[in-house]
């Protein structure tokens, strides 16, 4: 499933210093890079980052459930045409350069030892380093850089083309040398976007298709793991490349830990809560207030074996709701948005079924300085002025809350003031129902692909139906599920922002992707809403040409205000950190990052669960030692 404490270094001389300086280390060439020129964290002759122990021991495993429900249907996480699994670029392919986890948005070399900047953004080169090798031996090069570049392009996922759609070319400049030109200076995160591109060997990729994304065969990679067993649609396995050329670099010191991983999809979350107490793996990220809070009650809880945790609670989360698919009629006027809005129960939900776990969202970046939780200032009214007319009048009037209930269950009040809404657009009483001028009934479909939520709609439905709108529920299979979203088969359907979960730290181009008109039809985009609102397209191109932090904020922020004020979505919840649950037999760094759970900082010190007691008994004696 965001808190941006950015550093106090622009508030002193020799903050200000350091910035210039950053600057300077970026049109020579530098280590590291950050979205508008602020000095990174770590320095150049940095050892290792924070959030790791750098004498983590190696060796033993680590068995995870998968992120998603179900089974996936090729390896490659790249292409939209069903699942992937998303631990291979992570652990089997190397990116030119590392994000750190506890910075909003700096990347440091690792394939590239090297990267520099165009003073006037126009382009941004990387100088490999010729240590980089791929698994089979053979050394990475700029070729590969340029190969992996058009395949993402032209055989992946359309996030890539839509996320690199400001380069102009690639020019390969020498063996170890590659730089990307742009077609304008106004994209400040792509160069950060690109040197988080994960390399794909050409000599071997050439003979197989991306666009299948692999099959099941084990890809060939360059990063710290290999795939050692694919269990087609079950389960893959990863093998520790031990002579893995980037294990020795600041960026990988203190990381992947393990010999063996191992990622595992169920078909049903009530399988992994009972297979993970009987230790059948080591780790689940629960996704379900209930599960977490009583579903892992058993002997193995009580005496430690088993760990219950909430990691990373400062991290950015990912915006959610329940999606208005605005192709549908129903749905293309802002007050039949507003008005069923206001009849999601979430109060009473959240206190009577998710035993109040969760924190309501108001913004589509919650818990971030990007979130609009104040009237407009000065600089943002500079930007949401022209769009007077465009855009709802509350954006300039009053700051966005969700529609909120007393919790006792009962909101008549809510549906006399949806049902005024509803006659202002068209629907009235007949024979119980409500229907339009054309004597049309009022009704849709929630569609689900993976299950678990008919508790938080059926609630819904029944108060639906007390105003005469009629809710159908349908529960889908995981393929049937992609084949209608990629198409837009839908009425309703829950949704995250984007659809990956990864929370967005320096939001860009992938805007487009998420809220952009062209995406709104568009295969693999994450436009759920089938959005298009040229004020929204609007500014998005001024967030994307936004040439420092602040400025990207404020056009964040009236993105927020008129996404919230047209009701685009009926916005859904999230949790303070990430609730996880895990078997009692890893050491953790006691520093831990902001914006990631970084599992791969982990090491094995037991091979089997211990209790609590155990744990600390055996902790004292190698802390003695």
């Amino acid at each position: 499933m965001p808190l941006f404490n950015m550093r106090a270094l622009a508030h002193s001389a020799a903050g200000a210093a350091l910035i210039c300086v950053c600057c300077l280390s970026h049109a020579a060439g530098s280590y590291a890079m950050t979205v508008y020129g602020e000095a990174p964290k770590y320095p150049a002759d940095f050892q290792h980052f924070d959030y790791v122990n750098p004498l983590a021991p190696k060796g033993g495993s680590l068995s995870r459930s998968s992120m998603e429900i179900g089974a996936f249907n090729y390896v490659m996480p790249e292409v939209d045409s069903g699942t992937g699994v998303a631990q291979v670029d992570y652990w089997v392919y190397s990116p030119l350069a590392f994000r750190s986890m506890d910075e909003p948005d700096t990347v440091y070399g690792l394939v590239a030892e090297q990267m520099e900047r165009d003073p006037d953004g126009l382009w941004v080169s990387f100088t490999l380093n010729p240590k980089a090798r791929f698994a089979d031996g053979v050394p990475i090069t700029a070729e590969d850089v340029r190969y992996t570049y058009e395949q993402l392009m032209t055989k992946a996922s359309l996030s890539y083309r839509q996320l690199y759609a400001d380069v102009k070319d690639v020019v390969v400049e020498g063996p170890l040398q590659v730089r990307f030109n742009f077609k304008n200076n106004l994209n400040r995160t792509l160069p950060l976007d690109l040197a988080s591109m994960r390399v794909l060997p050409e000599h071997w990729w050439k003979t197989r298709d991306l666009t299948k994304g692999g099959g099941f065969e084990a890809p060939l990679g360059s990063g710290p793991y290999k795939v050692s067993k694919v269990d087609a649609g079950r389960s893959i396995s990863f093998e520790r490349d031990k002579d893995w050329w980037g294990k020795d670099l600041p960026v990988s010191r203190g990381l992947y830990n393990f010999d063996t991983l191992t990622v595992n999809f169920y078909g049903d979350i009530e399988v992994a809560r009972q297979l993970i107490q009987a230790s059948a793996f080591d780790y689940n990220r629960e996704f379900s207030s209930s599960g977490y809070v009583v579903g892992y009650d058993s002997p193995a809880l009580k005496d430690g074996r088993l760990q219950k945790d909430i990691l990373a609670p400062n991290k950015p989360t990912a915006a959610q709701g329940f999606i208005f698919n605005l192709q549908n009629p129903i749905f293309q006027d802002r007050r039949v948005r507003e008005a069923l809005s206001m009849l999601w129960d979430f109060e009473w939900i959240n206190k009577k079924i998710m035993r109040s776990f969760y924190v309501r969202q108001d913004s589509y970046f919650p818990k971030s300085e990007m979130a609009a939780t104040e009237l407009p200032d000065a600089r943002e009214l500079e930007i949401l002025n022209p769009l007077r007319g465009q855009v709802p009048d509350e954006v300039f009037t009053t700051v966005y809350h969700a529609p909120k209930t007393n919790g006792s269950g009962y909101i008549r009040d809510k549906q006399l003031q949806a049902l005024k809404l509803l006659k202002a657009a068209g629907w009235t009483a007949k024979n119980d129902r409500l229907v339009n001028a054309q004597g049309q009934p009022m009704e849709f479909t929630f569609l689900d692909g993976q299950g678990g939520f008919d508790r938080l709609m059926l609630p819904f439905k029944r108060t639906l139906a007390q105003i005469g709108i009629t809710l159908d529920l349908r529960r889908i299979d995981s393929a049937q599920y992609v084949t209608r979203l990629n198409a837009r088969d839908y009425d309703m359907i829950v949704a995250q922002f984007p659809h990956n979960a990864d929370p967005l730290l320096s939001p860009g181009r992938e805007l487009y992707s998420l809220y952009g008109s062209q995406s709104a039809m568009e295969v693999g985009s994450s436009n759920a809403m089938a959005l298009r609102d040229p004020a929204v397209d609007q500014i998005i191109d001024g967030l994307v040409k936004a040439n420092t932090r602040d400025a990207m904020v404020h056009y964040a922020r009236a993105l927020d205000r008129v996404l919230q004020w047209n009701y685009y979505t009926i916005p859904n919840y999230y949790s303070q950190g990430t609730p996880t649950v895990y078997t009692n037999r890893f050491g953790i760094p006691k520093v831990t990052p902001t914006y990631n759970e970084a599992l791969e900082s982990w090491w094995e010190v037991s091979k089997k669960p211990l209790t609590t007691v155990q744990m600390s008994e055996l902790l004292k004696t190698q802390e003695a030692h």
